[in-house]
């Protein structure tokens, strides 16, 4: 068994939104492919009992992690995610009716963000920053997204739709298409670095025993916050003795119950993948919808410059102002207008949008005035009637408190 250690990394950097087309695409790969291998995702415990291996300390296996640079790999990852986020049904449609009316069921914009709840098994498979194969399995149907090169290929086989994205031949030339946007970390070794350097010196950060992961042996990194009010309780990362990579991440809430955020490998083999697992040729039959296509009809509805609009709106926020420090800093945002909520019944808000909104909100009041909250397991949101917005993941009560500071 490891012993308990500590240790300390500096605070993280922001990412950067990268642009639709192919190289946009290799993001969610570096996440969902590379990142199995390294930001790690959660358990698969054998029942054989804890490992015996090397006293470790907590600044040892963090650079251990670092120094890794497995990029290939190829396994089952299996995911559950629980947000604590009421079902949003055909809600998206409310809140973005024109959304999706010009897409394809294999654009992997719409089929990735299926990702953010549930419970899901995917295989995985990476042969360095040029392919990657994320797979989705479903009970009758399967998902998959290929990158090989300057091509990205989505495949639905349920509605048999093909998805198809290229990068620009001068990106190519350039050596843009090979690598996420600047900001995103697109190997193991900058993914490990990002993952844990938000930890500073508001943060435990541990060596907690040994565990079996597919079949793997293991090292367990807990981080926990050192203050109170935060609505993370922990975060553990079963690191791989041999190679340094993540095996599985645990994100556990502060309010106790089943992880906000489990995932991890039953199956993981570091061998060079086979290169057929990313080759891809549309099946007979299927219908195929370029990216392109999917632009220029947007363009064509409005919805291109309905969503420029919204970007724009976002630069009209007032700055953004950071209350607290660690796991406990809110966010304060003065929202465009100083409008707070549309009124109940005013018709600004389709009406299932409004019971999504009742579902989630609680009416709360302070020194600030009063508000609603709007609640997850993890991040919560504080909505004044002023138009100000409070965001953290912290809880009800240190959301008010942070208000009631601000005013």
């Amino acid at each position: 068994m490891a012993p308990n250690d500590s240790a300390e990394t500096n605070e993280a950097t922001g990412t950067v939104v990268g642009r639709r087309k192919a190289a946009r695409y290799i993001v969610p790969f570096a996440v969902a492919g590379v990142a199995a291998a390294t930001i790690g995702l959660v358990p698969a415990l054998a029942n054989s009992g804890d490992p015996d291996l090397p006293d470790i300390t907590a600044q040892e296996l963090i650079e251990k992690i670092a120094a890794s640079d497995e990029q290939q790999l190829s396994g089952t990852v299996k995911v559950t995610t629980d947000l604590g986020i009421p079902s949003l049904g055909g809600l998206a449609g409310s809140f973005a009716p024109d959304a999706g009316s010009a897409g394809s069921s294999a654009d992997p914009e719409s089929k990735l963000m299926e990702l953010a709840s549930g419970t899901h098994t995917l295989r995985v498979a990476v042969d360095g920053p040029d392919k990657q194969r994320l797979s989705i399995l479903g009970e009758s149907s399967e998902y998959s997204l290929v990158h090989n090169g300057d091509d990205v290929w989505g495949y639905d086989s349920g509605s048999n739709e093909v998805y198809h994205a290229e990068s620009d031949g001068n990106e190519r030339a350039g050596g843009k298409a090979d690598k996420a946007p600047e900001g995103v970390p697109g190997t193991p070794k900058e993914l490990a670095e990002k993952a844990l350097a938000a930890a500073d010196d508001t943060t435990s950060v541990t060596v907690d025993g040994t565990a079996q992961v597919a079949g793997r042996d293991a090292y367990r990194l807990v981080i926990k916050p050192k203050q109170s009010g935060s609505t993370i309780g922990s975060v553990t990362v079963a690191v791989d003795a041999s190679t340094g990579v993540p095996l599985k991440f645990t994100l556990a809430p502060s309010g106790g119950g089943k992880a906000a955020v489990d995932a991890g490998f039953t199956q993981v083999d570091f061998a060079k993948p086979d290169a057929s697992s990313f080759s891809f040729t549309p099946p007979k039959g299927a219908e195929v919808t370029e990216a392109d296509e999917i632009e220029a009809e947007a363009e064509k509805n409005g919805t291109a410059d309905k969503a420029q609009k919204d970007l724009s709106a976002l630069e009209d926020f007032q700055g953004l102002n950071v209350i607290g420090k660690g796991w406990s800093a809110v966010a304060e945002i003065d929202l465009p207008g100083g409008a707070g909520l549309p009124a109940q019944g005013s018709g600004d808000v389709p009406a299932q949008a409004q019971q999504f909104l009742d579902a989630l909100g609680d009416k709360v009041t302070g020194d600030f005035g009063s508000g609603t909250v709007f609640r997850t397991r993890l991040v919560n949101a504080l909505l004044t009637d002023d138009g100000k917005v409070y965001v953290g993941a912290v809880t009800k009560d240190a959301l008010v408190k942070a208000a009631d500071t601000a005013e």
